[in-house]
C-alpha cells in the first residue's frame, strides 16, 4: 500500500509539474467554412513561432507552450463564440486569431475582452474593428480595409479598367470593403455600374451574375471568399460568358481558386496584405526549414501574431493575461534591437536582460495607436498557374 501511495504521489507531482511548465495558447481560425483552404498554413505558421519560443529555452526561464486549436468557421458567430469560450475555459493565456472580421468581432466583444484575454488577429480587416471597445485586448497584424480598399482601387485604375460591377459577401468584411472600394474607384473616375450583395452557401449564383451582367462593366470586383460564394460568382460568370476579368479581394486569393479555374483567371488581379521586405524573405526560409508552406495569404501575419504574444509575455516576465496586453505595443513599436523571424530566442534573451526590442517580423510590424498594423499590400496576378506578386504597394 505504501508503494502504491508513493507511486500515486509521484504521478500527481509529475503531472502537476508538466501543467505548471506549460503555457496554453489558443489558435482560432476557420478550419471549416469559406476560407478553409487557407487556414492550415496560417495555423502552422503560428505554431512555428510558438515552437520556436518553446524550443529556445529562454521563454520565462524555460517554459513551454501548448497550442490549442479551435474552429471559428469564419461565418458562424455563435459557433465561434462557443469555440472561444472553450479555449478560455481551457486556460489559454492569449489567442492567435480569429480570422474573418465578423467572428473576430463577436469573439472579442463577447468572450475575450470580458475575460481579459488578448486576441491578435492575423487577417480580420474590417474597418469597423478599428473602433472596437476592446480595453486594450484586441490587436491585428493585418491592416484595415480602409486602406486595403484604396489600394485595390489604385490597382484597378492602373490596370486601365473604366467600369466595374461590384459584388460582396453579405457580412461585415464584405460590406465594409465594398463601401471603401466603391468610393475609391469612383474618385479615380471609374464608373461603378452596380453594387450587389451575395450570400455564401448557395449551389448556384446564376441569378446574381445575371444582375451584374445586366448592369455591365469591364470587370466584376468579387469581394468575398474563395471557397464559397465568391468562387460561385466566378463559376457562373464564366459559364454564362458575362465576365472574364475578376478583381479579387484578399479573401479571394489562394491556390485553390487557381486550381479550380486555371487559365480562366489569366486576366484577373487583386491585392492582399503582405510585404516583400527583409522580414518576408527571412520568414520564407524559416518556414521552409520548419516544413510550413509560407506562400499563402496571412501566413506571415499569423507567425507575427504568435511571436508578439510570446515576446509580450517575456517583456512583462509573466504569462498573466493583463501583463501580455500591457506589453504588446512595447515589443511591436518600441525603440530597440530589430527582431526578425527565426530570432525569437534573441528577442527573448534581450528582454530577459531588460533590453528593448522592436519586433519587425515577417511583415514589418508597426502598430497604429489602436493596435492594428499600418501594413503594406501585394498586387497579385495569375501567372503560370499560381498567384504571383507583381509589386508591393
Amino acid at each position: 500500500m505504501r508503494k502504491l501511495f508513493i507511486a500515486a504521489f509521484m504521478f500527481v507531482s509529475i503531472f502537476g509539474t508538466k501543467v505548471m511548465a506549460d503555457i496554453k495558447m489558443g489558435i482560432i481560425l476557420g478550419f471549416t467554412g469559406p476560407i478553409e483552404s487557407l487556414t492550415p498554413a496560417m495555423a502552422a505558421s503560428a505554431e512555428l513561432a510558438f515552437k520556436e519560443a518553446s524550443d529556445s529555452g529562454s521563454l520565462l526561464g524555460g517554459k513551454k507552450i501548448e497550442a490549442m486549436r479551435a474552429d471559428s468557421t469564419c461565418v458562424d458567430s455563435a459557433a465561434a463564440t462557443a469555440a472561444a469560450e472553450g479555449l478560455i475555459s481551457g486556460g489559454v493565456a492569449a489567442i492567435m486569431g480569429a480570422d474573418c472580421s465578423g467572428v473576430t468581432g463577436a469573439i472579442a466583444s463577447n468572450v475575450a475582452v470580458p475575460n481579459g484575454v488578448v486576441m491578435i488577429s492575423p487577417s480580420a480587416t474590417s474597418p469597423g474593428l478599428t473602433t472596437l471597445d476592446d480595453n486594450g485586448y484586441f490587436f491585428r497584424t493585418a491592416p484595415s480595409d480602409a486602406r486595403g480598399g484604396q489600394i485595390l482601387a489604385d490597382i484597378t485604375k492602373d490596370r486601365k479598367v473604366k467600369s466595374v460591377a461590384i459584388t460582396y459577401t453579405n457580412n461585415d468584411y464584405g460590406k465594409g470593403l465594398a463601401d471603401v472600394y466603391k468610393a475609391a474607384v469612383e474618385a479615380h473616375g471609374i464608373k461603378v455600374t452596380t453594387v450587389t450583395a451575395h450570400e455564401d452557401g448557395k449551389a448556384d449564383y446564376s441569378s446574381e451574375v445575371a444582375t451584374l451582367a445586366s448592369a455591365g462593366g469591364d470587370a466584376v470586383a468579387v469581394i468575398g471568399y474563395l471557397d464559397q460564394g465568391g468562387k460561385g460568382i466566378i463559376q457562373a460568370s464564366l459559364d454564362s460568358g458575362a465576365f472574364d476579368t475578376f478583381i479579387l479581394s484578399d479573401g479571394m486569393i489562394g491556390q485553390s481558386l487557381v486550381d479550380t479555374f486555371g487559365k480562366d483567371l489569366s486576366k484577373s488581379f487583386g491585392s492582399l496584405p503582405g510585404s516583400t521586405g527583409k522580414g518576408a524573405g527571412i520568414f520564407a526560409e524559416v518556414a521552409k526549414a520548419g516544413g510550413v508552406e509560407a506562400s499563402g495569404p496571412y501566413t506571415g501575419e499569423s507567425y507575427d501574431a504568435a511571436a508578439l504574444i510570446v515576446l509580450a509575455m517575456q517583456a512583462g516576465n509573466s504569462a498573466d493575461r493583463a501583463s501580455i496586453a500591457k506589453h504588446v505595443m512595447d515589443v511591436a513599436n518600441g525603440p530597440g534591437t530589430k527582431i526578425y523571424p527565426g530570432e525569437l530566442k534573441k528577442g527573448l534573451d534581450l528582454l530577459a536582460k531588460g533590453k528593448k526590442i522592436n519586433y519587425e517580423g515577417a511583415t514589418g510590424v508597426t502598430f497604429t495607436s489602436v493596435g492594428e498594423a499600418e501594413g503594406s499590400f501585394l498586387e497579385q496576378e495569375v501567372k503560370g498557374g499560381k498567384f504571383k506578386t507583381k509589386k508591393q504597394r
